[in-house]
């Protein structure tokens, strides 16, 4: 680790022009780029406070060990130099947002004297076009089946096109009309490419024209009483417009547009692109990226989106500065950007990466956030597709065996644990302001999620100061999970052929005390775990640790996963252990960690929602917190409630008449009881 001091530039050596800035290893390698308007004054950030900044920030300075700069005339060309630098070098601490080459599309290679139709996978090449990409290869070979009837273009490989031409017959498709058979000499080269021009025109959107081009042949054929010729347009006809079927429309007046949206977590973000023209999605593209690495330019983390801004400035630069050079290539291809690119949240220089996007397209774009409409709707299917795609992704991961061996092997040797820990256990706490305090504990086996043994606790232990004491809650929560074990069976050797454990101040426990007598099997508590995770740092181990040492329990190591830093703290400890971020062994942790958040707060979230809604209750005297309960789940909710009559509010176990009129008065439905019965 290197000290940002020994390679500051000195004062006034900076210079205040917009420009491009480098930040280098100890051994010359550029492991970050950046622009800025002022240099000075972006440089002088990462050096003022190096604790105020972004841990992934200070992460790279102090890796560096020298910077330096390139002066520009404008932001523009700071935008474009720095997308330069950022494909020669390929720094660690930027976010690369590599082409996906999972995603199939549609390629026609016009470079060839006969184009040939086929799916593809696979980087881009000079001279073929494509289209998609697709979600399925089989939704290409669908539609292009449906449109090789009206535009018969070949498909065969080059191998296939030499033998037939050699044996003077055209293939299987060839004969029955879905090639024109260029390989016999059927239709000439001009021909032929003429076919595939009117394929692309197709696929590129200009649908209206060729639709009536075809129903104007298709009169001309029936007014020559060429019937044949009048029924074959017309399926050509059925055709094309099957094929539109398959593209619904989702934006009016012929709308091009691509909408961007991320999902995001610490470690990784999944990006999903969808591509509109003409009012129709014509593909999707995908992503998910390692960003645990990216270095954050000061300031960026504290804005209300956090570091998304700056990863929507990084995808859009990267994204169409490739597609662009891949244009570049061949004039055939249409524009890389289209009208308008729609985003989650604009950039931090958002008027800079519009004017690039529009020498890009050359003519202008529009950048912006969708706000309503039939645009923001899409959007929020795109952003669900972007949720998607890291779930899976996380749970393709999860899936793993050989992924999960590493992970728990790995979890063994950075805390030096005896064994592997086969059996996880985190707990989290959740509140707001200290009121209605709960807290979560979650159990993974074998790295997969055990939900049978998920519990809840309702803390019990207030903090005396009307504030949240989180150190106190997780103290409590250990308490009474380890005095479950404790009653269930008990904890020492028994897994060494101990029989018999006795534990400070408890009665003698048995091995046959794990076996719950009603069902025969295991009770689910009655084992401990391997490892006792906690939400927090240094205090909240403590705390569990004096726990477990006051219970006599000595075999369950513990350890706490600090959010902010991702830093694993063991009970006495100075420093925290620092665990790879790309490796599988902190992404576990990390995930146990988010699901015990996750059931946290779903309970914390249900508790309150509870207690708001009876909280009309309240001022009903007489009316206590078991009959409140009653009612509620009687009729599911305080607004069914309201507009139930006293005959039916009676129905409830425990509610009299009067009772129920006073529930009623109490939620403002006096009008329902019985004037009479007021006197």
């Amino acid at each position: 680790m290197s000290d940002p001091a020994k390679y500051r530039p000195a004062p006034g050596t900076i210079p205040v022009e917009p420009g491009v800035y480098k930040f280098r290893d100890q051994h010359g390698r550029v492991i970050y780029v950046g622009k800025a308007k002022s240099l000075r004054s972006r440089l002088n950030s990462y050096f003022a406070d190096i604790t105020s900044l972004h841990p992934r920030t200070r992460q790279m300075v102090t890796t560096a060990a020298a910077v330096e700069w390139t002066v520009v005339s404008t932001e523009v060309e700071a935008l474009q130099l720095e997308y330069n630098w950022i494909k020669e070098f390929d720094p660690r601490f930027n976010v690369r947002y590599r082409d996906d080459k999972t995603y199939p599309v549609l390629a026609v290679t016009l470079n060839e004297e006969y184009p040939r139709l086929f799916v593809y996978r696979g980087p881009r090449r000079k001279g073929v076009r494509y289209f998609g990409p697709y979600a399925h290869a089989w939704a290409i070979r669908e539609t292009l089946d449906l449109l090789l009837r009206v535009f018969p273009a070949r498909t065969c490989s080059a191998g296939v096109f030499k033998r037939h031409n050699q044996i003077g017959r055209p293939c299987l498709l060839g004969y029955i009309d879905k090639c024109s058979a260029p390989c016999i000499g059927r239709v000439s080269a001009t021909e032929h490419r003429k076919i595939v021009d009117d394929f692309c025109d197709f696929l590129a959107g200009r649908t209206d024209r060729l639709v009536r081009d075809l129903e104007v042949r298709m009169r001309e054929a029936s007014e020559r009483l060429d019937f044949e010729v009048a029924a074959r347009l017309r399926d050509d006809i059925g055709a094309l417009r099957r094929a539109l079927e398959k593209q619904q429309v989702v934006l009016g007046n012929g709308t091009d547009a691509d909408l961007v949206a991320f999902a995001t977590d610490e470690l990784e973000a999944a990006v999903q692109v969808f591509h509109v023209r003409g009012g129709r999605v014509r593909g999707q593209r995908g992503w998910v990226i390692e960003k645990a690495g990216e270095a954050i330019e000061p300031g960026v983390a504290d804005t209300p989106d956090g570091d998304l801004p700056i990863l929507v400035e990084q995808f859009l630069t990267q994204f169409y500065g490739e597609q662009a050079a891949l244009a570049g290539q061949d004039d055939e291809q249409p524009a890389v950007v289209p009208r308008e690119v729609l985003v989650p949240v604009l950039p931090p220089n958002a008027d800079e990466v519009q004017a690039w996007l529009s020498e890009l397209r050359g003519s202008a774009v529009q950048l912006r956030v969708p706000q309503r409409g039939d645009k923001k709707a899409l959007s929020e299917t795109v952003q669900r597709n972007a949720m998607d795609a890291l779930t899976q992704h996380k749970l393709k991961r999860a899936s793993d065996f050989t992924s999960r061996s590493a992970a728990l092997q790995g979890i063994q040797e950075a805390l030096d644990l005896d064994s592997a820990p086969l059996r996880i256990e985190c707990i989290d706490i959740s509140h707001v302001q200290g009121t209605d305090v709960v807290a979560s504990l979650v159990v993974f086996e074998d790295g997969l999620p055990r939900k049978s043994d998920y519990r809840h606790y309702a803390i019990r232990e207030a903090a005396g100061d009307g504030h949240s004491d989180d150190v106190a809650s997780i103290a409590e929560v250990t308490r009474r999970r380890f005095m479950r074990m404790r009653r269930d069976f008990g904890t020492g050797d028994l897994a060494n052929g101990e029989k018999t454990v006795v534990l400070e101040d408890g009665p003698e426990l048995t091995s046959d005390a794990a076996i719950d007598p009603q069902t025969g099997r295991p009770r689910k508590f009655a084992y401990p775990p391997n490892l006792f995770v906690v939400d927090g740092g240094a205090p909240q181990v403590a705390a569990a640790a004096e726990v477990l040492y006051a219970l006599g329990i000595t075999d369950v190591a513990v350890i706490g996963l600090a959010k902010r830093l991702e830093e694993v703290w063991v009970p006495g400890e100075v420093d925290p252990v620092i665990l790879p971020r790309t490796s599988e062994s902190l992404y576990l942790l990390q995930r146990i960690r988010d699901e015990a958040h996750r059931f946290a707060i779903t309970f914390h979230r249900s508790k309150r929602s509870r207690r708001m809604t009876a909280s009309a209750l309240d001022s009903v005297r007489g009316l206590g917190e078991a009959r409140r309960t009653a009612l509620v789940m009687h009729f599911g909710s305080v607004a069914r409630l309201k507009d139930a009559t006293v005959e039916e509010i009676v129905e409830v176990p425990g509610i009299g008449v009067g009772t129920a009129k006073a529930v009623l008065a109490a939620l403002g439905a006096e009008d329902k009881a019985d004037p009479a019965d007021a006197h």
